[in-house]
């Protein structure tokens, strides 16, 4: 039977240490803010993430925080910057994709930091998204793959399928941007195949996501996992590929690993930062459905509620087509009883 292998493929710390970033416009703090985790190897990712970030430009600190489920707090970031003398922040969602937790519940969170300490200018910034740095990154990983240590039986990359896993969301937009990367990541690369599926909250599942894969016929399957540390997810992810693997023993399954600490990270991350110091933040919310929910079909402008959704990112939307409009009834026109419907899938 074939057994599972996941290349090497943590850089060397000469390797993170040597990264050549562009200079930063000014030395302001960046608070680094992470979803959380229960599991202690993937706190301690973001933690040492961040700690080695800020060893390339130790000019301004870097501030590791949480949304939930572990310490410290997105509050408790902001005020040991506050403690340090600084009143004027950068925080970045070390997210990937834009769905509820970079919309509003950062935000949120964000917003009431700015209640409590209303001298304190915040600048928040974007998430990882999809960027070419993203996707060279995954392109040199599976190239590793072709090589004879991780594919002893040289199975060609026309016999083999790709199966891209995300983590799952309730927003369509951010679902939609990980079939997109899955596509990208695809294109051109030889490969019989792509598959697209989630490990939680929306559909396909990982279990489907390979029953989808076995399709072709592959002789191989290639999982990659679009996270960027370990966790509790990534455990599950591994103990499922393992699992099909002993029920498929005929097919060849290699794993690659979360994105985890790498030199071309930190480079989206210089990105994001400068963008946050120069006023260049732009945000994809023409789509996001918790955005149209909340103006509840009335265009841009003209309601005169704020809906909390202004830190310093500007939407840019150029559109060329027209625009008909219909009565179908709004299904997110009420989120919250959504959400409560949505989050208790199986």
């Amino acid at each position: 039977m074939p057994s599972l292998e996941t290349p090497p493929s943590t850089p060397s710390t000469q390797s993170i240490t040597s990264v050549d970033l562009p200079p930063l416009p000014q030395a302001r703090p960046l608070l680094m803010i992470g979803h959380g985790t229960k599991n202690v190897a993937g706190r301690q990712a973001l933690i040492d993430f961040a700690a080695q970030y800020e060893a390339l430009d130790p000019c301004r600190p870097v501030i590791p925080c949480f949304l939930e489920l572990t310490e410290p707090t997105i509050l408790e970031g902001v005020e040991r910057c506050i403690q340090e003398g600084y009143t004027d922040l950068s925080a970045l969602p070390i997210l990937l994709f834009a769905a509820r937790h970079n919309k509003f519940d950062v935000t949120n969170e964000l917003d009431r930091a700015r209640r409590l300490h209303p001298q304190v200018q915040f600048h928040y910034g974007r998430h990882f998204g999809i960027t070419p740095t993203i996707l060279e990154l995954w392109q040199e990983r599976l190239a590793q793959l072709d090589q004879p240590e991780h594919n002893p039986h040289q199975i060609p990359r026309a016999d083999t399928v790709l199966l891209f896993i995300g983590r799952g969301s309730s927003d369509p937009d951010a679902n939609g941007d990980v079939a997109k990367l899955a596509r990208m990541v695809w294109e051109g690369s030889g490969y019989q195949t792509v598959e697209t599926c989630f490990i939680g909250i929306t559909h396909p599942r990982l279990e489907e996501g390979f029953r989808r894969a076995r399709f072709y016929q592959p002789k191989r399957i290639i999982v990659l996992p679009y996270f960027l540390f370990t966790g509790t997810l990534m455990e599950k992810i591994q103990r499922i590929t393992a699992e099909q693997q002993a029920a498929f023993p005929e097919i060849e399954i290699a794993e690659l690993p979360e994105m985890g600490i790498h030199p071309y990270l930190f480079r989206v991350i210089r990105d994001r930062e400068i963008e946050t110091q120069t006023g260049q933040v732009n945000m994809n919310c023409e789509m996001c459905k918790f955005r149209l929910a909340a103006l509840g079909g009335v265009a841009p402008g003209e309601q005169g509620q704020d809906h909390g959704h202004h830190h310093d990112h500007h939407h840019t939307h150029e559109h060329g087509h027209s625009h008909h409009h219909h009565s179908a009834p709004d299904p997110y026109a009420e989120p919250e009883k959504y959400h409560d419907r949505i989050w208790q899938v199986p």
